[in-house]
């Protein structure tokens, strides 16, 4: 398991969840709901220097059947775009199936309701994809999902 905080991104049409991990990579932690639009990439990339984040995980949203559509296109460009503002190989994409989905249920379970989990799901389904990588690396002992390259 490669050591450094790494970042997680759930990309949405309004909002962007944003969660971490530790430096050992163990555990992912909500973080920050970033509103989509002018600033986005700006304040991502702020968040990545102060956490000294080795890596940036984004969401690659496919079909039960990993199919790609219009959503893994949009996260497929958002991920280029942030790769521009990073350094080389820092983006990573990484599949998010069923991340939301999943946020959402725990969040219900945990007693977390209307506004109040509106306002954390994104960030609770970016911790719950930044998980699924940090696991997959390390039963794997590979880095998880695609290195993104830059794109205008």
């Amino acid at each position: 398991m490669r050591h450094g905080v790494r970042l997680g991104v759930d990309v949405g049409t309004v909002r962007i969840g944003v969660a971490r991990c530790d430096p050992g990579g163990i555990l992912a932690s909500p973080l920050e709901t970033v509103k989509r639009g002018k600033g986005d990439l700006d304040r991502l990339a702020e968040l990545v220097a102060e956490h000294e984040a080795i890596e940036v995980v984004v969401g690659l949203p496919t079909s039960l059947s990993g199919r790609e559509g219009p959503a893994a296109e949009a996260a497929r460009q958002f991920a280029g775009r942030l790769a521009g503002r990073l350094p080389a190989d820092a983006v990573r994409l990484y599949d998010e199936r069923l991340t939301t989905v999943t946020a959402e249920s725990g969040l219900r379970a945990g007693g977390v309701h209307g506004q109040a989990r509106r306002k954390v799901v994104d960030q609770a389904a970016a911790a719950v994809l930044l998980q699924a990588a940090l696991d997959g690396e390390r039963l794997t002992g590979r880095p998880p999902g695609e290195i993104v390259r830059e794109s205008s």
